[in-house]
């Protein structure tokens, strides 16, 4: 797996998992606002461009990550964020080293597994494929994934050198991943995410984590689309994640999660958030 880094590698380490079809420019904006205080890692996930192999599993992309935190940071890292495909390889990670990191958000992850999609991957990108290289088709594409303009010209590039193998293989991989047991045991203070704009299939997903990880809170983001969050807002994204990397003096002093719900709405983020231990059903919208 190959990765970008921003910053100064003594300083607390944080690692941004990008989107399905996407690449490390998915945070680049975030990275460049952390880049002063935090050491940043941008992975560039198995089958994407300038990656180094070709899509196998989420699980073999979050395996290849937890021996990289443990063969370069003994293990544990300050904070973990991901988003779609990224945020199910976080997922993974969490369940197989609950220790991994403080922090993590867990942004737009699919956690119930759709049968019917994944049925129709295959024959669907094996017809269509051929026209993802042209520039009125990626187009399309990239309007209805809302992803703001001045991303294009990247996201055209890096489509366009995902083989047609590779794009299948994630994509049916992020159709059918099921979380595992064991991220109960995960020790991260996890903020789990999702745009009220979105499909009822991913709110409830975001529903069935935040059930799933003990203490985790769930942010429903209104009037956000699927990655709204991280790719068009990322002052916003950075925001939270400074009130999440709380100063370890502070919380030696006894500063708890509860504590930092305040500090977030102050900094005005138009965020619903429930704690686990109150929480509801999300509503189908």
């Amino acid at each position: 797996m190959n990765f970008k880094e921003y910053g100064d590698n003594n300083k607390d380490t944080i690692m941004l998992l990008h989107g399905g079809g996407l690449s490390w420019w998915n945070y680049r904006e975030e990275a460049e606002k952390l880049k002063n205080s935090y050491h940043i890692i941008l992975p560039i996930l198995d089958g994407h461009s300038e990656s180094d192999r070709s899509f196998t599993s989420i699980e073999d992309n979050a395996q290849e990550i937890v021996e990289y935190i443990t063969n370069n940071y003994n293990g544990h890292i300050s904070f973990i964020g991901g988003l779609s495909l990224g945020g199910q390889i976080l997922l993974e990670i969490l369940s197989r080293k609950e220790d991994i990191c403080d922090y993590a958000i867990v942004e737009s992850a699919l956690a119930i597994p759709m049968k019917a999609t994944y049925k129709m991957i295959r024959p669907t990108f094996s017809m269509s494929y051929g026209l993802i290289s042209k520039k009125w088709f990626s187009q399309m594409q990239f309007k209805s994934l809302k992803i703001r303009e001045d991303l294009f010209s990247e996201y055209y590039r890096d489509t366009c050198k995902i083989s047609k193998e590779d794009m299948i293989a994630f994509m049916e991989a992020n159709s059918k991943y099921e979380i595992k047991d064991s991220l109960q045991n995960a020790e991260a203070k996890v903020v789990v995410a999702v745009g009220d704009k979105e499909r009822p299939i991913m709110k409830k997903s975001a529903n069935k984590i935040h059930q799933m990880i003990n203490g985790s809170r769930l942010l429903i983001l209104p009037n956000y689309y699927h990655g709204d969050f991280s790719i068009n807002h990322p002052q916003e994204y950075v925001d939270m994640i400074n009130e999440l990397v709380v100063d370890r003096n502070k919380e030696a002093e006894g500063k708890k999660i509860t504590d930092i719900e305040v500090n977030i709405e102050n900094t005005g983020l138009p965020l619903k958030h429930k704690n686990r231990d109150n929480s509801k059903s999300l509503d189908e919208r």
